[in-house]
C-alpha cells in the first residue's frame, strides 16, 4: 500500500507539474483580468442602453421611427461604452476606476429619466403607479416654484403662449429632476466621507481616471487640480440659473423654447439638472485628489532638521 500511495502522489505531481507549466499561474492572472474586464464593459454597456431606451419604454404612444432611432443611439452608446471600459488605456471617461463616482452618476440620471418618464406617462396612460409619481412631481415642483429658484427660472424658458398645462408639465418635471440631482449630491458627498475616498492605502492612478487632464502641463500638479476644482463647483453651482438666461437671450427674435414632445422634455430636464450636478460632483472629487497628493507629499519629505532650526 505505501508503494502505491507513493506512486500515486509522484504521479499526482508530475501532472500538476506538467499543468502549471502547461497554464502558469500568470496566464491564469491575466485571463481572468480580460474576463472581468469584458464582462464589467458589457454589463456596463446594457446599463447605458437601459438607461437610453427607458423613456421609450414607459412613454405610450412612441412611434415605430422614433423607437428606430433610440434603438440606433442606444447601440451607439452601448458601443462606446463597451469600447472605453474593454480599453486597457482610457480615453474619454473619467475616474474609470475610482468607484463610485460613476456610479453615482448613473444612478442619479436612470433615476431622473425614469422618474419623469413615469410622470409624463401618467398624462396618456394613468396607473396607480404613474399616479403616483405625478403626485409627488408636482408637489416638488410647487414646492421649489420661488422666485429665482431654478425651477422658476427653467418656466421661463417656455413660450409666451404655452398653455398652462405645458408650464405645469416643465414646472413638474424641472422640480422632480433638480431634487434628484441634490439627493444624489449629497449621498455622493456621504459616500465620499464614509469611505474615505480615494483610498490613502490603495493605488490612485491620476492618468487612468483623469485622461483628459495633463499633469505635466506645467505648474503644480496640486494647485491646478484646486484651481480646477473651483471652477467646477463654480460652473455646476450657477448652471441652473445661466443656461435659463442664455435660452432667453439667444431665442431674442426667434420661436421661444417649446417642450410638447414627453421624451423632449425628458431629456431637455434631465440635462438641465444633470450637468450641473456632474460638474459639482468632478469638482469635490478632484478636490479630494489635490488634497490626496498634499497628504502623500507631506509624508514623505523629510522633516526640517533641529541644526537647520538652530
Amino acid at each position: 500500500m505505501g508503494k502505491i500511495e507513493a506512486i500515486r502522489h509522484n504521479v499526482r505531481g508530475l501532472v500538476q507539474d506538467r499543468a502549471l507549466a502547461r497554464f502558469p499561474l500568470t496566464s491564469v492572472g491575466v485571463v481572468r483580468t480580460v474576463v472581468s474586464r469584458l464582462t464589467g464593459a458589457l454589463t456596463r454597456a446594457f446599463l447605458v442602453m437601459l438607461v437610453i431606451a427607458t423613456p421609450s419604454v414607459i412613454l405610450p404612444g412612441i412611434g415605430a421611427d422614433t423607437k428606430q432611432m433610440v434603438a440606433l443611439v442606444a447601440l451607439f452608446g452601448a458601443a462606446l461604452t463597451f469600447a472605453e471600459y474593454n480599453a486597457v488605456y482610457p480615453s474619454l471617461v473619467e475616474f474609470r476606476d475610482a468607484p463610485p463616482f460613476n456610479r453615482v452618476r448613473y444612478l442619479m440620471l436612470f433615476v431622473i429619466v425614469f422618474s419623469l418618464s413615469a410622470i409624463l406617462a401618467a398624462n396618456e396612460a394613468p396607473s396607480s403607479f404613474t399616479r403616483l409619481f405625478e403626485a409627488m412631481g408636482i408637489l416638488v415642483g410647487h414646492a421649489m416654484d420661488f422666485p429665482y429658484s431654478p425651477v422658476r427660472l427653467a418656466t421661463m424658458m417656455m413660450a409666451d403662449g404655452a398653455s398652462p398645462g405645458e408650464v405645469l408639465a416643465v414646472r413638474t418635471a424641472a422640480g422632480t429632476s433638480y431634487i434628484i440631482s441634490l439627493v444624489a449630491l449629497a449621498l455622493f458627498v456621504i459616500i465620499l466621507k464614509l469611505k474615505g475616498w480615494p483610498h490613502r492605502h490603495l493605488a490612485f492612478n491620476v492618468w487612468v481616471n483623469l485622461p483628459t487632464f495633463e499633469p505635466t502641463a506645467g505648474g503644480d500638479i496640486v494647485d491646478r487640480l484646486e484651481r480646477d476644482a473651483r471652477v467646477n463647483i463654480s460652473l455646476g453651482f450657477l448652471l441652473p440659473f445661466l443656461i435659463p438666461a442664455v435660452i432667453n437671450v439667444a431665442s431674442i427674435g426667434f420661436e421661444p423654447l417649446t417642450l410638447t414632445s414627453p421624451q423632449t422634455l425628458v431629456w431637455t430636464m434631465a440635462a438641465w439638472s444633470f450637468l450641473p450636478a456632474s460638474l459639482l460632483m468632478r469638482g469635490v472629487a478632484m478636490g479630494k485628489i489635490a488634497l490626496m497628493i498634499r497628504t502623500k507629499r507631506d509624508a514623505m519629505s523629510p522633516p526640517p532638521s533641529r541644526l537647520a532650526a538652530a
